[in-house]
């Protein structure tokens, strides 16, 4: 008869499955720092040696990392996304800028189209509050705060789409965008019309995500993104006829 014997999972393999799904479903995130051995062993409700060992297997595993005096952390799962030796051509070249952008109207506008669908209400909360922080954030002009929110308001979405390959993919590429790698993000709040721009399409997704509204969702990302695309062509537009102007000035004065 094919029937096996039933084994009860060990309580440290249980413990184990559920940090994995946590950081599967990125609610533990790279660089977090867990509670405690202790901490932990009180909320799931084993021992102290269930824990330490599902934190050992774990750790092999290279999901979580311990540092001496300072805990347990994720590790950084994400910052083997992309190979130095390419995340260098990356930064050095504008194709790739662009490259990105498309890749993100596409992911991003399946994403929005996806939460619209998808998201439960508490994940539309999460939205909505990042939002009213932006909007708090408006007129204290301040562009890395801005440019945080941004960027969380964006992975909000994602997370909100509820496809975990999804998610830690783009939380990989948001990583290299944060990092300048490629663009400073702070360009696009100098001008006070783009900040504007920026806060009204921003609220187009969002209008369009918490009436479940999934076209609109869609549409409301691919024009916030292709007014970014629009906005770095004319910074990089800028930036070159300043130079050549330069060359002129100092042509000018060398001529007395």
């Amino acid at each position: 008869m094919p029937f096996q014997k039933i084994n009860a999972e060990k309580l440290s393999s249980s413990v184990a499955k559920q940090i994995e799904l946590l950081i599967l479903r990125g609610i533990l995130r790279p660089g977090e720092r867990l509670p405690s051995e202790r901490d932990l062993s009180e909320r799931l409700g084993v021992s102290r040696p269930s824990v330490r060992e599902a934190v050992a297997d774990l750790t092999e595993k290279g999901l979580l990392e311990t540092r001496a005096s300072a805990g347990i952390f994720v590790a950084d799962v994400l910052g083997s996304a992309f190979s130095p030796a390419l995340v260098r051509l990356f930064g050095a070249h504008n194709e790739a800028v662009f490259d990105y952008i498309a890749f993100r109207r596409d992911m991003e506008g399946l994403a929005a189209e996806r939460a619209a669908r998808m998201a439960s209400d508490t994940d539309l909360k999460v939205i909505q509050t990042i939002f009213e922080k932006m909007e708090a954030a408006h007129p204290k002009r301040n562009p890395t705060e801005e440019a945080r929110l941004d960027a969380e308001f964006h992975l909000s979405i994602i997370e909100a789409s509820h496809n975990v390959i999804m998610l830690h993919m783009m939380r990989s590429m948001f990583d290299l965008l944060r990092e300048g790698v490629f663009y400073n993000r702070s360009v696009m709040f100098k001008q006070r019309t783009n900040r504007a721009q920026l806060l009204d399409q921003h609220r187009a997704i969002n209008d369009a995500l918490q009436t479940r509204d999934p076209e609109a969702a869609r549409a409301a990302v691919t024009r916030h993104l292709d007014y970014v695309e629009e906005a770095l062509l004319d910074q990089q537009k800028f930036e070159h006829n300043e130079e050549v102007a330069k060359l002129r000035f100092k042509h000018e004065q060398a001529r007395g």
